[in-house]
């Protein structure tokens, strides 16, 4: 082990950050590029928009799950989480090389139209992303004791990887993304395999304190007893996420097996009824203190419940933003043909407003991620050792529904879009730091690869809703302002149901568990 690792300086930290924020910029590639490139140069509607993001959240529950289960329980190339980050982030970098060439890739293969082509690599990088995103964040857990150090990691975790998405939309702002794109397939690749090599990662886990790291020769070791989980115990556990996953398969149904609309949003309503019903159930259990295996299962479950809601609203801004845009800005709504009868310059001008789209939305989410890369260290951590995480992290989800609602009623021009935009990045530096940690405690160590991949669920079953529900809302609402209604609403709820979640106790002392040699 390397002294910066054992006396857990801030370099450490910083190195630890990278891999995540290798996959983070990935994200943010395709936040800034996917639906501007899908709009503009291929002409696709809102709702298939929608449908080609819908391959993020499958790709995460294909991909996280799977790979967390898996990493728990393996042990390669000296460790259980870097064969995983190795492999997604050589993967996301060649899709996103795939990104801009879509159209090029459509023309080889034959197909007359782009959409599939678009599903394909869309579901390539996020299937690549979500093999790397668990282990990223995994072995933050692994190499750091519970309690500050831990939220520090994962705080460190936000600024490093907040700063780099910073600049992912000041290179699509101030160049444009093709520029953005090829700079990402650089960035991704090099932070993804590079620090790996100088991170040591524990043979043995605690179940809930600090990992079994050593500098000994060591054997290859296991825990005894299984960490798989059965389909079962899976469905058990994300109770709170039946409603999301019904909607889940009942709009790839729709969408894409040719299943019948019911009418009159019946299904809709009934998962939404589903939904409020296990929520309530969820958020009204005790955590009374007498088994930690039952208080953690129950405070994962609030945990679920709370941090859905904050991802459809997150989503939506991230999937629509442009056309809301194009909506709040007269002049960006597109060229009348009449006016401009020559092809040519009908093409010309209809593409410096597409530039102009997309050099609006990077400012907004440069805005929205300077200040989710400044606030987690300075600010968030500190406050979070002193009020306690939970009550940080509800405080800064209401700020992020006010400042959705700002938008809504203020955001008329590109300047007041990016000035609200900056508040809600309070919120969002809170979504992508605090729950890691205030989660990463509920549950045992030694199944954190599982667990870190069932909290993923929380993030992606609640996207569908985003990409099928909110997207036919929004394609067919001729106020575009009904997206960040939406954004408002359902991260108000998620605020309501983090002020339910327990603050999780620190426990600085390691719990062996016993080990036996392979």
């Amino acid at each position: 082990m390397l002294a910066f690792q054992r006396k857990l300086s801030n370099s450490f930290y910083a190195l630890l950050s990278l891999p995540a924020t290798a996959m983070g910029f990935g994200l943010a590639v395709q936040i800034a590029a996917l639906s501007w490139l899908l709009s503009t140069k291929y002409g696709l509607e809102i709702r298939d928009i929608g449908l080609v993001w819908a391959t993020g959240p499958l790709a995460g529950i294909i991909g996280q799950v799977i790979v967390g289960i898996i990493s728990d329980n393996v042990w390669i190339w000296n460790g259980r989480r870097r064969a995983f980050i190795w492999i997604g982030g050589v993967l996301a970098a060649l899709g996103l090389l795939a990104l801009p060439n879509i159209g090029v890739i459509q023309a080889g293969m034959g197909f007359e139209g782009v959409l599939g082509i678009a599903i394909v690599v869309s579901l390539t990088i996020d299937l690549a992303i979500n093999v790397s995103f668990n282990p990223t964040r995994a072995i933050i857990a692994d190499v750091t004791p519970e309690g500050r150090p831990r939220t520090k990691g994962y705080t460190w975790m936000q600024t490093v990887s907040g700063s780099f998405g910073v600049l992912a939309y000041l290179i699509g702002a101030v160049w444009d993304n093709y520029v953005l794109i090829y700079f990402g397939v650089i960035l991704v690749f090099l932070f993804s395999v590079l620090p790996p090599f100088f991170i040591k990662e524990p043979r043995r886990l605690g179940r809930y304190g600090q990992a079994d790291i050593d500098d000994e020769p060591e054997k290859v070791v296991r825990q005894k007893g299984r960490n798989e989980a059965s389909f079962i115990e899976i469905m058990k556990t994300i109770l709170p996420l039946w409603g999301f996953l019904l909607y889940a398969i009942y709009g790839f149904g729709v969408r894409l097996g040719g299943i019948p609309q019911i009418p009159n949003y019946g299904f809709e309503i009934f998962c939404l009824l589903v939904t409020a019903v296990v929520m309530v159930y969820t958020l009204s259990r005790k955590e009374d203190g007498r088994s930690r295996e039952r208080d953690g299962l129950i405070g994962f479950r609030k945990v679920l419940a709370a941090h859905s809601w904050t991802w459809i609203g997150v989503q939506t801004m991230f999937i629509y933003l442009f056309a809301f845009v194009r909506y709040r800005v007269p002049e960006l709504a597109g060229v009348d043909p009449a006016l401009v009868p020559d092809q040519a310059d009908l093409e010309v001008a209809n593409q410096q407003i597409a530039d102009t789209i997309g050099r609006i939305v990077n400012w907004s989410f440069f805005s929205l991620n300077l200040v989710a890369a400044i606030i987690p260290v300075l600010f968030l951590e500190p406050l979070a050792a002193r009020y306690g995480r939970v009550r940080t992290h509800a405080l800064c989800i209401a700020s992020m529904s006010l400042a959705y609602l700002s938008i809504l009623f203020f955001g008329y021009s590109p300047l007041a879009i990016y000035l609200l935009m900056a508040l809600v990045g309070i919120g969002w530096a809170a979504t992508i730091s605090l729950p890691f940690a205030i989660m990463s405690q509920k549950i045992s160590q030694s199944r954190m690869g599982l667990y870190m991949g069932l909290f993923n669920l929380s993030v992606v079953l609640p996207q569908f809703v985003s990409s099928f529900g909110v997207g036919e809302l929004v394609d067919e609402a001729e106020n575009k302002g009904v997206i960040f209604i939406v954004c408002a609403l359902t991260v108000g709820i998620s605020a309501i149901a983090w002020a339910l979640v327990k603050e999780p106790r620190d426990v600085h002392t390691a719990h062996p568990v016993a080990v036996e040699e392979e």
